[in-house]
């Protein structure tokens, strides 16, 4: 299967903040005091949190992103397979 054609899943146990103009990701789980499960995002990296909805085929998320932030089509693909791997590390999504 094609990599472009790929979409995720956010875990409902994850939810965004933006605080002080920064991204966050926070687990909701019993100890909320555990600040090492607490991810910071970028202005990008926000971005594409943002579209992953189940729906949006990886390929739809970087368009959106070359044209929102003027950068190359293989710079987005990189920042997003990046992001997509440690999302998928910490729990954060699962391939649709």
């Amino acid at each position: 299967m094609n990599e472009l054609m790929k979409f995720f899943i956010k875990n409902p146990n994850i939810v965004s903040r933006k605080i002080a103009g920064e991204v966050i990701l926070v687990p909701i789980r019993k100890n909320v005091g555990d600040l090492e499960s607490i991810y910071t995002l970028n202005e990008v990296a926000a971005r594409i949190w943002e579209l992953i909805d189940g729906k949006r085929k990886i390929g739809e998320i970087e368009k959106v992103i070359t044209d929102e932030f003027d950068i190359t089509s293989e710079k987005a693909e990189r920042d997003i397979e990046d992001l997509l791997r440690q999302l998928v590390k910490i729990g954060a999504i699962t391939k649709g």
